[in-house]
């Protein structure tokens, strides 16, 4: 979606108002596609004496997998947009700018790209999951290891009398 930011870019305390939804389901992070519901985005473009600001939120439901025990959860992405916008740079060194085509800000190339920057790269299912054994495999979260403790060397001999008891 193309915003005409005609009657907003000379005319102090304008705004420009906007609500899109964009399809985001065919980007891929780490071997998966977690965004497979649309991002609703809305916000408005405000001329703040003679600065444009965008203002608003981006949001979707994503489908991720957790990184520590691997079981499948969901979890809302919000997203904050706050960017001034421009129609041209004095200078070559702000990134943080967006700069109009013409009068038309590109509100689908700022959606995306805010949610991307966005994304985390560690997913949990909760702050607190314990994730898997590394020896016997089980979820932690579930129950308990099935591993038996390893014994120290030295007292393998003793562990091996515990092992004998008569019962």
């Amino acid at each position: 979606m193309r915003l005409d930011l005609r009657n907003v870019i000379h005319i102090p305390d304008a705004k420009a108002p906007f609500q899109l939804q964009v399809d985001l389901s065919d980007l891929e992070f780490y071997g998966r596609k977690p965004i497979v519901r649309p991002v609703q985005a809305q916000g408005c473009v405000t001329n703040h004496a003679g600065a444009l600001v965008l203002e608003g939120t981006a949001r979707s439901e994503l489908d991720l997998v957790c990184d520590r025990c691997g079981k499948p959860f969901t979890r809302e992405k919000v997203v904050e947009l706050n960017s001034l916008v421009a129609q041209e740079l004095e200078d070559e060194e702000n990134d943080d700018i967006l700069l109009l085509d013409g009068t038309e800000l590109d509100l689908d190339e700022v959606v995306t790209e805010a949610f991307v920057l966005a994304m985390d790269t560690k997913n949990l299912c909760s702050d607190d999951c314990k994730g898997l054994c590394a020896g016997c495999g089980v979820n932690l979260n579930e129950e308990p290891c099935r591993c038996k403790p390893e014994v120290d060397p030295r007292l393998a001999a003793l562990a091996q009398l515990l092992d004998n008891k008569p019962e």
